[in-house]
């Protein structure tokens, strides 16, 4: 291994996960990380990578956005026809995964994976910025293009389609939210003795383990 990559991380804090401060239901103990990485100055800490499976059977990450999170779970946007949303039309299940190094802090979860309403994309589309609601109509994700070209003209030929109009959210665009059954922390810790508490869901409700580093 080279020096430098060995030398990036030679010990971690000593801040700990402990149950008592962990609670019974992942969601609020999530949201209390994702504030602290905003309160720390980290501006992507919404950043997550997204793992889905393909037809082959074989495993594919990509970073993506989280947008929205409510009581049943984590919401990210893309294009129906992407390679991510194809691969979930045929098994609709997704991992993701949260790193935020400055408070040694990682989030694994996993779950089913439903779309999100009309009206929720419908509300998000109106949002985003005029420049990334036209490029939605300009880029059919995932597929093949010529060069940067094509996409700079498409992109021209959409805005002038929609000058001076609302832009309305593509019908072959919208939102997926991940349902999760798992959700695990992880918190560095000295002598690499880390804490990792995995919450698991049941027709129950909730159960929480603690898992060896």
């Amino acid at each position: 291994m080279d020096e430098a990559i060995a030398r990036l991380r030679q010990e971690y804090l000593d801040n700990p996960l402990d149950e008592d401060s962990a609670g019974g239901d992942p969601f609020p103990l999530f949201r209390r990380w994702f504030d602290e990485a905003g309160a720390v100055g980290i501006e992507d800490r919404n950043i997550m990578t997204l793992a889905t499976v393909t037809s082959a059977g074989s495993p594919r990450a990509r970073a993506v956005l989280l947008k929205d999170l409510d009581a049943r779970g984590f919401v990210f946007y893309t294009n129906h026809e992407s390679a991510k949303a194809t691969e979930l039309a045929a098994r609709p299940e997704a991992a993701l995964v949260f790193v935020w190094h400055p408070l040694e802090r990682s989030v694994r979860i996993e779950g089913a994976v439903e779309r999100v309403t009309a009206a929720e994309a419908d509300a998000y589309f109106a949002v985003r910025p005029r420049g990334s609601q036209l490029g939605a109509w300009a880029s059919a994700q995932s597929s093949a293009v010529p060069g940067r070209e094509a996409l700079e003209r498409s992109y021209a030929e959409v805005a002038a389609r929609f000058e001076g109009t609302v832009v309305p959210r593509p019908e072959g665009w919208g939102g997926y939210r991940v349902l999760p059954h798992t959700v695990e922390f992880w918190q560095g810790r000295r002598n690499r003795l880390h804490d990792r508490l995995r919450f698991e869901r049941s027709e129950a409700g909730w159960s929480r383990v603690r898992l060896a580093p």
